[in-house]
């Protein structure tokens, strides 16, 4: 799914069942970074020490993450250093829109819930696999540079919701209808998580060509329902970030691009599984839907 991947890293130590150094690290710089901008900009903002303007308000959190990246840089190299940039970067999207969400006008607060989604999504990526396969676990873990198509995708949302919003404000009326989009991001997020950490070392961001050592068939937990349930969340969570927006131009869009997107990639992928587990995948396939409307995936004649 990521283009331009970097190696896995080198794994320091990372015992069964426990979070590994590239985890904690990241755990901490997001968390940190997230804290160090709510803790002083709340009281800021809520007693009225910075400007009224709205403007103004984003400038101290703008500042803390500053000064928190300067020190990431100093103290920090190599790999720790990118892992812990990215991770620190998400914390300050995160922190960043629970501000939005209690402080900003009404139109724009559900941006801040959109910006909150996005960041626990990507940050929850790396998470994710540095618990469950730390052996594949690169920077490209957080999926921040999926593809130039993702980054365009993202931008047409936000060029959508702003000119939406000083154009067509009623549009951005309906909040029971973004409010389906948090559910909608809320079901992906844990259909996908739970994918990642059902199918464990078996999971990896990239179609895998070669047959490693370690790669299972996965069909219990969740793999019971659904062939490809991490392309389920995901698929159900990028419309749901949409929903969030009130952006019916991107619904429709997204919709559209997802699905050829998984439809291809099921294809593709299903080709290779079919090499590599035989008549067990073929069983598999005749027993359990791809999870996703109208994919059926490679199938034999």
């Amino acid at each position: 799914m990521c283009l331009n991947q970097t190696p896995p890293i080198q794994q320091t130590c990372c015992p069964t069942n426990k979070l590994c150094h590239e985890g904690r690290l990241s755990l901490g710089c997001s968390v940190g970074t997230a804290a160090l901008v709510l803790l002083p900009s709340v009281p800021q903002i809520y007693f009225g020490v910075v400007p009224k303007e709205w403007g103004a308000v984003l400038w101290g959190p703008v500042l803390y993450y500053a000064l928190i990246n300067l020190i990431i840089r100093f103290i920090l190299r190599q790999n720790d250093y990118q892992i812990a940039i990215r991770a620190s970067f998400l914390g300050f999207v995160g922190a960043t829109s629970i501000l939005l969400i209690c402080f900003a006008p009404c139109v724009w607060k559900q941006f801040g819930v959109y910006g909150f989604f996005m960041a626990f999504f990507h940050y929850t990526e790396f998470l994710a696999i540095a618990w469950s396969n730390p052996k594949s676990l690169s920077p490209d873990s957080f999926m921040l540079n999926h593809s130039w198509s993702y980054a365009a995708a993202a931008t047409a949302s936000w060029l959508e919701f702003i000119l939406e919003v000083y154009l067509l404000p009623e549009f951005k009326s309906f909040y029971y209808v973004w409010l389906m989009g948090v559910v909608l991001c809320t079901f992906g997020e844990i259909v996908r998580k739970t994918a990642i950490f059902t199918a464990s070392i078996s999971f990896t961001h990239l179609v895998q060509y070669e047959k490693s050592g370690d790669h299972k068939l996965i069909t219990h937990g969740i793999y019971a329902f659904a062939r490809h349930p991490s392309y389920v969340g995901w698929f159900w969570w990028s419309i749901g970030t949409q929903f969030i927006l009130l952006n019916p131009i991107c619904i429709l869009i997204y919709a559209v691009v997802s699905w050829k997107f998984f439809h291809d990639r099921i294809y593709c992928e299903e080709y290779t599984l079919l090499n590599f587990f035989r008549n067990d995948y073929k069983i598999y396939q005749d027993t359990v839907p791809t999870g996703l409307p109208f994919i059926k995936g490679f199938i034999l004649e």
